[in-house]
């Protein structure tokens, strides 16, 4: 059974305004975002990043046989993230703490923003890292929010 992490997601890249190309999905834990992500977006680059080494370790263990390089996970601080500035076209923040000025560092302008969960002063956060929110909504009881990174 999909936890309701899964549901909020399932739900929510049903209006993910474009096609992203590289996705990032930090607190990624086990990996089961970023697989579904994968399968949602099969032409897709998606990287997870999880602060658990542990997590990490699994995860990347389930992903397999990946010849083509699709699919990667790294153990990483949220505060830290090991990708270059401008990368992602879609940043999917899977809980944990918000770190709101590295994601806007990862992510390409006019890229968006999936938070799942709940964070307080989350307009604010977003505004004063050059996000504009879009939409929010809820599935399974978790909470999603969408912005667009405008910097």
């Amino acid at each position: 059974m999909p936890t309701p992490l899964l549901t909020a997601l399932a739900t929510a890249v049903l209006r993910v305004p474009d096609r992203p190309e590289r996705i990032l999905a930090i607190e990624c834990g086990e990996g089961e975002s970023v697989l579904f992500l994968a399968r949602e977006f099969p032409s897709a680059r998606v990287r997870g990043v999880d602060r658990s080494a542990e997590a990490i370790r699994r995860a990347s263990a389930r992903v397999g046989l990946d010849p083509e390089g699709r699919v990667a996970f790294k153990h990483a601080p949220g505060r830290a993230l090991p990708y270059p500035e401008d990368f992602f076209d879609l940043v999917v923040h899977c809980g944990g703490p918000l770190r709101a000025a590295e994601a806007a560092r990862v992510l390409a302008p006019g890229g968006t923003l999936l938070l799942l969960g709940e964070w307080r002063l989350l307009d604010w956060r977003l505004r004063t890292r050059g996000f504009e929110a879009l939409q929010a909504d809820e599935a399974a009881g978790t909470p999603f929010h969408f912005a667009r990174f405008c910097v």
